[in-house]
């Protein structure tokens, strides 16, 4: 079956998509990137850590900050903070973790959609940026609340919605609901978008196919993986261009990324680097051969600019492996 191109995002992660990843996974061809979600109680109160989750560059537009919260006029004052710079501003209602969730923000708002409603309401209303939502289907707790929430969502102006197929309760576990997203994105006239579950060009191909939706959202698929993007368009039959790493395997493409990532993190982070390095260099050697032993030497290792490299010469040797023996380096990744 054959589907006409829709856009494609990278997930808002927190710990994983800083301004240098959301550019690389622009580079490899995602249509739409999402900060990490942040504390609308942290820009009210001008958090420095809070202000830098939502710097971009003009190479990322559309910019698109996420907020997150449980007081509806501290929302609305966070959007009218950020409407210089916003191009969309996302809304978070499917965090499912519990630090966020006691404090009655993220997915834990879903058991009470007329705050969820309300909320949104005094957000459009206080700015002219568009507004946009991410949640998931329900908090697990009585009946799922997304798709009452998500035809009223519609008729207050929200311009899109991602459902996460799954609930609070479900966090990351079980297998993502795509039927109960075909019954939103069936049940309102604005776009809605997949999220949950789409790991390569097969698993987009029967996401789209269950939701009928109009675009995906890549979340745990991409990281350490940016190369997804291009490879679900590509194997789509979409016309993508030449893919920036060239015409290699696997191992060029993920050594190509890696350094991507260390020169992007130099021109947007400066001297300070990323703060997620480390945890990038983990996602992207993740199952590689001999991965476990290198990962035991990144942990002892404080410079970023050593770590940057000590990834990359090892990225650069299974390259070399690959070229060589094809059959070794594809068993390991």
């Amino acid at each position: 079956m054959e589907f006409d191109p829709v856009p494609i995002f990278l997930a808002p992660m927190a710990g994983v998509t800083d301004l240098a990843y959301r550019l690389l996974a622009k580079e490899c061809g995602a249509d739409f990137t999402v900060t990490e979600f942040t504390a609308a109680s942290g820009l009210t109160r001008r958090n420095t850590n809070s202000w830098l989750k939502v710097e971009t560059d003009p190479r990322e537009k559309p910019f698109i900050p996420q907020i997150f919260g449980g007081d509806i006029s501290e929302m609305a004052k966070t959007v009218e903070m950020l409407e210089d710079r916003a191009d969309i501003i996302d809304i978070n209602f499917g965090c499912p973790a519990p630090k966020i969730c006691r404090n009655d923000a993220g997915a834990a708002l879903l058991r009470d959609p007329d705050k969820v409603v309300s909320m949104v309401r005094k957000c459009i209303a206080s700015t002219d940026v568009p507004i946009s939502v991410k949640m998931r289907l329900g908090t697990g707790s009585g009946e799922n609340t997304a798709l009452e929430i998500s035809e009223r969502l519609a008729e207050e102006g929200v311009i899109r919605i991602c459902v996460h197929g799954r609930t609070l309760r479900q966090r990351y576990s079980g297998i993502a609901d795509w039927e109960q997203i075909r019954e939103i994105s069936d049940s309102v006239d604005i776009p809605v978008i997949a999220n949950g579950d789409v790991v390569d060009t097969q698993s987009a191909q029967s996401c789209l196919q269950a939701t009928g939706a109009s675009g995906l959202m890549i979340g745990r698929g991409a990281i350490g993986r940016p190369t997804i993007f291009h490879e679900i368009k590509e194997g789509m039959g979409w016309s993508v261009g030449k893919a920036p790493w060239g015409s290699g395997g696997p191992s060029e493409a993920r050594r190509w990324c890696w350094d991507r990532y260390l020169e992007l993190s130099d021109e947007v982070f400066g001297e300070s680097g990323s703060k997620n390095l480390k945890r990038h260099a983990v996602s992207f050697t993740k199952g590689l051969q001999g991965a476990s032993a290198m990962r035991v030497r990144l942990h002892s290792i404080q410079d970023k600019k050593i770590l940057g490299n000590e990834v990359s010469r090892y990225l650069n040797t299974l390259e070399d492996i690959e070229s060589i023996q094809p059959e070794i380096a594809s068993s390991s990744l």
